[in-house]
């Protein structure tokens, strides 16, 4: 699905965005429209980054049942596949739609400069999940459309091929499992390095390696973070260590997203580290090549805390928010809603509702089987909401994005100059002097 790369695209590029987004925080902020209690009608922009949903007519069932729930209004979208490039600079003027999934872009202090407020947090946390990332001072600007576990999708045949009866639980496992993967043929472990934006997931294990909730919190009060135990130590050693061994694609520079979810489903690749948003997806490749889809497994990444136990994240995807010029915003607010509590989506798409009342989907269950648990991180303290951001911006370190992670295969694979103790402690020093900055 092309238009993942729009949840890829996180930090990369941060720098530049923070200064588009800073030049407009100066814009107007009237409210142009009638606000989110007003009649509904009008017709909603709804500008996605799923743009496999409008292609399949997916969303079209869905806008003919929001109009027939509400005469008066009505939905027409606007798919972008490289959602973050083209939204930053779409940030950049007031034409970016009536509802949109809020760019990773946007930090926490500017969310009231391009979105309307859906009120306040603490009275909405009583029915969702996932608020922390849209909140800012306890108002709350976006509400998640849905949510992902993130881990590793793996092709269960090709394991019992390789004889590992087990997912594996450490890095050393997870080496030792990966060699006797390559001797049946397969690839242990696709990187997608060419594509790009699936090495970004692998930051969403932030939080696993320890169990800790305020991980990522505790990262932006560190200098060091990439010291052995750590998270992004923990993480990024796990990539360098299967490169350098041999046990990835032979040649990153020709990866291909779209093949590689077919190569999974049939077994010439073996893993891949995504979110739990890609299980329907490789089921679906299987399915289509007249597979079992049941041959598609999702476990935790490779690692264990200190309490002996395997963790994983479960946090929202994109944020649905209503842009604050939009003059429809009480119909824009009605199609929010109607996404998350009416349309099925979440059950469709296997991903974890926003809406605390619902159960968790049945493909997570391998989680429970494995006694994995879901560990949600806490939102950061009052104040410091920018914080993170602020030095991975700074630093020029794209956390949520790829462009760090693609050199650090390319030293991996021996095609730039380095190796892992070399590269991790320029990230250390570069991290430690934004700090400084930002502090």
């Amino acid at each position: 699905m092309a238009s993942r790369k729009a949840f890829a695209s996180a930090i990369a590029g941060a720098a530049v965005a923070a200064l588009l987004l800073t030049s407009c925080s100066g814009a107007p902020t009237d409210d142009g429209g009638s606000g989110l209690d007003g009649e509904v009608k009008g017709e909603v922009n709804f500008i996605t980054w799923r743009t496999d949903l409008i292609q399949d007519g997916t969303f079209d069932k869905y806008a003919e049942e929001f109009t027939a729930k509400y005469p008066d209004a009505s939905v027409k979208f606007e798919g972008i596949t490289d959602y973050e490039g083209e939204m930053r600079t779409r940030l950049s003027t007031t034409n970016f739609g009536d509802v949109l999934g809020i760019p990773n872009s946007v930090l926490p202090d500017q969310l009231a400069d391009f979105f309307e407020p859906l009120g306040q947090t603490a009275d909405l946390a009583a029915d969702y999940r996932f608020l922390a990332p849209k909140s800012f001072e306890g108002v709350q600007y976006g509400i998640a459309l849905g949510g992902n576990a993130n881990g590793v999708l793996y092709n269960k045949d090709v394991y019992e091929q390789a004889g590992v009866t087990e997912f594996p639980k450490t890095e050393e496992e997870w080496l030792a499992a990966a060699a006797k993967i390559k001797a049946t043929g397969s690839i242990p472990l696709y990187t997608n390095y060419k594509d790009g934006w699936p090495l970004s997931q692998w930051s969403g294990n932030l939080g696993a390696v320890t169990g800790d909730p305020d991980a990522v919190n505790k990262i932006a009060e560190e200098d060091s973070p990439w010291t052995e135990g750590g998270e992004l130590y923990v993480i990024d050693s796990l990539i360098y260590e299967t490169v350098a061994a041999g046990l990835t694609e032979d040649d990153p520079l020709t990866t291909n997203w779209e093949q590689s979810k077919v190569d999974l489903a049939t077994g010439k690749i073996a893993t891949m580290v995504l979110g739990s948003w890609a299980i329907s997806q490789m089921q679906a490749a299987a399915s289509d090549n007249g597979i079992d889809p049941g041959v598609v497994g999702y476990a935790a990444l490779p690692s264990t805390a200190s309490d002996g136990k395997q963790y994983a994240i479960v946090g929202g995807d994109y944020n649905l928010g209503i842009n604050k010029h939009s003059e429809v915003k009480a119909a824009a607010k009605a199609w929010i809603d109607f996404l998350i509590e009416d349309s099925g989506f979440t059950d469709t798409q296997g991903m974890v509702s926003p809406l605390l009342s619902k159960d968790l989907p049945d493909n997570l269950a391998g989680f429970a089987d494995a006694g994995v648990e879901l560990l949600e991180l806490n939102a950061a303290p009052a104040g410091k909401e920018a914080l993170f951001n602020n030095i991975a911006d700074t630093a020029q370190i794209d956390i949520w994005g790829q462009i760090y992670r693609q050199k650090l295969v390319d030293i991996a694979r021996g095609a730039a100059d380095g190796d892992k103790d070399s590269y991790f402690a320029e990230l250390n020093q570069r991290w430690a002097d934004a700090r400084g900055q930002v502090s």
